[in-house]
């Protein structure tokens, strides 16, 4: 507790920065609930096609307003950050048009959707891939310019860090980069996955140049309250094709019941400021008490961080099993599970993921996981409070120093 006490004192100014962003963000998001008289109507269900389900079509001009774009879907059918980028990327892309990511290689689990052999993937459906590293957590513009042709339709960008150790992106350097782009004659469609970014910063990437944003509501958007769901805000044009893809060709987003209403996608929502406010802080207390011990960690420690995830590199496989399994012990749910690696499905190598979670793998609640092989990073995020995280921390504090 020691340890932990010095770090707070450290961290005071970072705290106040991270709650003065959190404050800008709830007011932003209280009046996008006011604009648009959200009443108690909005949490009722509908079950068959939904046609005038209203609680549906004004979450998702919620989302559009509060992340300053023109449209937006908000699905319990959309299951996961995955699944909502699926949609997304075969509602826009065709035959022979070429997707771009200029982040790195994508997360894990977006691998086999854009490049898999025979599963349905985008690739079986002749459309190309080509992608260009990030150079010292830089977009590396030259070599952006020569991959720009005309078959590129879509230019992906990864926000987080997924399995990599580097910092997520900032809203800052996608602005800069879309604007390198349009100057560099791109025409098509700036995709960003935003999934672990939404409102750690005043801005969102639509505010700043991207046409297209992907998240998933059981990471920060949904507020830890979110069941399940996701959301894609943009464009209305690019809107309209995904809705196609969502549904039907023919019936767009007229359809689209979901019987058990949507109180908690609103209230999650809600909150949502919040929450993320306190992952933030539990983020910052864990890098710079694991950095006073002398363990390399992710997001620099000298900045706010641009995401909720936090990666922390170990010697051994053994160190990192040990954290993780007492974040599981120091969870609400499921305290009395032992963590162990496996093949989990999407991945390329065994995971191990702690997630005693409320909301089934819910990674805006506390959680951690990461591949068992070298250089053995753990890659941690949420926490729905403060508190929790500080004694999830103290565990783990107690068990590897």
């Amino acid at each position: 507790m020691n340890l932990i006490e010095s770090c707070e004192k450290k961290l005071e100014s970072a705290f106040k920065r991270v709650e003065d962003v959190s404050y800008f963000n709830q007011v932003k998001v209280l009046k996008a609930f006011n604009k648009y008289n959200v009443a108690t109507r909005h949490f009722n269900g509908s079950t068959g096609y939904g046609y005038g389900d209203e609680g549906r079509d004004c979450l998702g001009k919620l989302y559009a307003e509060v992340f300053g774009a023109e449209e937006g879907i908000v699905s319990p059918h959309l299951l996961s950050g995955t699944h909502a980028l699926t949609v997304a990327l075969f509602g826009l892309l065709r035959p022979n048009d070429t997707l771009l990511c200029i982040s790195g290689m994508p997360y894990d689990t977006l691998r086999g959707v854009i490049f898999g052999e025979n599963n349905g993937s985008l690739k079986d459906f002749g459309v190309n891939f080509d992608y260009c590293d990030l150079l010292d957590g830089e977009f590396d513009c030259k070599t952006i310019k020569k991959k720009l042709n005309d078959k590129v339709k879509i230019v992906y960008i990864q926000r987080s860090r997924g399995y990599e150790l580097r910092d997520a992106l900032s809203c800052g350097q996608i602005e800069t980069v879309c604007k390198f782009l349009r100057e560099n004659g791109f025409k098509g469609c700036i995709f960003v996955d935003n999934c672990y970014g939404e409102f750690v910063e005043k801005t969102e990437p639509t505010q700043v140049g991207a046409d297209i944003i992907v998240g998933s509501l059981i990471k920060n958007a949904g507020g830890g309250l979110a069941p399940t769901g996701g959301y894609i805000c943009g464009k209305r044009e690019y809107i309209d094709l995904i809705g196609k893809r969502l549904t039907a060709p023919s019936i767009g987003l007229e359809v689209g019941s979901f019987a058990g209403g949507y109180q908690y996608f609103y209230q999650g929502l809600f909150l949502a400021p919040h929450t993320v406010a306190q992952a933030l802080k539990t983020s910052l207390l864990i890098g710079t008490a694991m950095g006073e011990l002398g363990y390399r960690n992710y997001p620099s420690l000298d900045k706010i961080p641009y995401d909720i995830t936090r990666a922390i590199q170990f010697d051994n496989a053994e160190k990192m099993i040990d954290f993780i399994r007492e974040v599981q012990y120091a969870s609400p749910v499921d305290g009395f599970v032992t963590c162990e690696p496996w093949a989990m499905p999407g991945y390329d190598d065994d995971i191990i993921m702690a997630a005693g979670t409320f909301v089934g793998g819910s990674s805006i609640e506390l959680s951690a996981d990461g591949p068992v092989k070298p250089p053995y990073i753990v890659y941690f995020q949420g926490g729905l409070t403060y508190e929790h995280g500080k004694y999830a921390l103290q565990r783990i504090l107690d068990k590897i120093s």
